[in-house]
């Protein structure tokens, strides 16, 4: 196999096709004994017949197989594909989402710097930007990303970074990413684009100018919620740059034997993708109108806020959503959750089984609005499921639940 990391796109070809990238690209099936599914190298190590050669692969670690913390011949084949399905130049793998974040941020920030976000990311960015940069003198003034002109009117001589996640994984909020890239661009900032809830498959952010983009490959990638794993692509020259600080020092890598579910996620995204998509349909159609429902938040639902921006530039949305309980009390919002038969209560997504989960475990119950609907969210994640099958369990856990 060759020990080259470099993954770049073909000067004749702006993409590949996902069926190929899926199951051809990156696969040296010549190189071990024809297997389908390529092997895990489960080492630590790799060794070398030359002085010089061991002497090159020092100097450059990023272009070799030296020491499996950073490159391993099983973790490279998936950076290609994902690389390839993001339409990026390069791809790091990390041991999970969080790592894939911080060491975006982190490798790409000084003393001194700003950074601006959109309000309620991912809970470890925000403590990211609120627990750990201001240590080292870098501020972050969160934004309402919905309105282009909060972006113009928050950017500083020293902002750094545009931090974004489109849509969120609770209100699904959504951030015009050409216009904002475009924004970007013109002041020499660098964009980074959370994309756990699309995947490259319904959403690529390189595509609309957005320098670096993430997610989270624990859920929809591995999508059988027995992995833990991130994905940062870009430019190669970004992705070297924190692959020989960031990633390196922190020994956040992804370990072959994960980097190998994470391959065997991958060949059935897209068909799990689009029976959650159908699935998510007919469960949302069951629940818009139902009189113990206030609101169901989805972002190809007609009736979403920024709908015609997401069908501008996503192709799909599936699985994740949020309802607003028609509840008097958190006691009614816990009563209906806790009667859930068959969807779990669990956080993440993007695995095979359907779950649920209340804004308000993470309030205080004596902190707990019923006139804040935000208090009366419960966020539902599709599975594989059939749709009968849900449905049915959330109509009667409602019918348990007097509002």
């Amino acid at each position: 196999m060759s020990k080259s990391s470099s993954i770049r796109f073909s000067s004749d070809r702006d993409f590949y096709d996902d069926s190929f990238i899926l199951n051809e690209l990156g696969e040296y099936r010549e190189q071990y004994f024809q297997a389908v599914s390529p092997p895990i190298f489960q080492t630590s190590n790799f060794v070398f017949k030359t002085v010089e050669s061991l002497g090159k692969a020092f100097e450059d670690e990023y272009g070799a197989h030296l020491y499996s913390r950073g490159l391993n011949p099983t973790s490279d084949i998936l950076r290609k594909k994902l690389a390839a399905l993001d339409g990026a130049e390069d791809c790091l793998v990390f041991n999970s989402g969080s790592s894939a974040i911080f060491a975006s941020v982190f490798g790409n920030v000084e003393s001194g710097d700003h950074i601006v976000s959109v309000k309620y990311p991912y809970t470890w960015a925000q403590k990211m930007f609120e627990n750990v940069l201001p240590r080292f003198n870098v501020t972050t003034t969160y934004i309402d990303g919905r309105n282009f002109e909060n972006f113009e009117n928050a950017i500083r001589e020293n902002t750094r970074i545009i931090y974004l996640e489109s849509p969120n994984s609770w209100n699904f909020a959504i951030q015009d990413l050409k216009a904002v890239a475009k924004l970007a661009t013109e002041k020499g900032i660098i964009t980074i684009c959370d994309n756990s809830y699309c995947t490259p498959i319904y959403q690529k952010p390189i595509h609309l100018g957005i320098d670096m983009v993430l997610q989270s490959a624990t859920k929809y990638i591995g999508g059988h919620s027995d992995v833990v794993g991130g994905v940062l692509t870009g430019k190669q020259a970004m992705m070297k740059n924190i692959f020989n600080r960031e990633l390196l020092n922190m020994g956040n890598g992804c370990t072959p034997y994960n980097a190998w579910l994470l391959l065997r996620g991958l060949r059935t995204l897209k068909v799990r993708l689009a029976h959650i998509a159908q699935t998510t349909q007919k469960v949302i159609q069951y629940l818009n109108g139902h009189e113990k429902i206030e609101k169901v938040i989805f972002p190809f639902d007609p009736d979403f806020p920024q709908y015609e921006l997401a069908k501008k530039q996503m192709t799909g949305a599936c699985g994740l959503f949020t309802v607003v309980l028609k509840a008097r009390s958190r006691q009614q919002v816990v009563d209906f959750c806790e009667s859930l038969q068959h969807i779990l209560m669990a956080v993440s997504w993007g695995g095979h089984e359907s779950l649920a989960i209340p804004k308000c475990a993470s309030i205080p119950s004596k902190d707990f609005d019923n006139n804040n609907p935000e208090h009366r969210m419960i966020r539902f994640y599709v599975g594989l499921e059939d749709a009968e099958y849900i449905i049915k369990d959330i109509e009667q856990a409602l019918d348990k639940v007097k509002v």
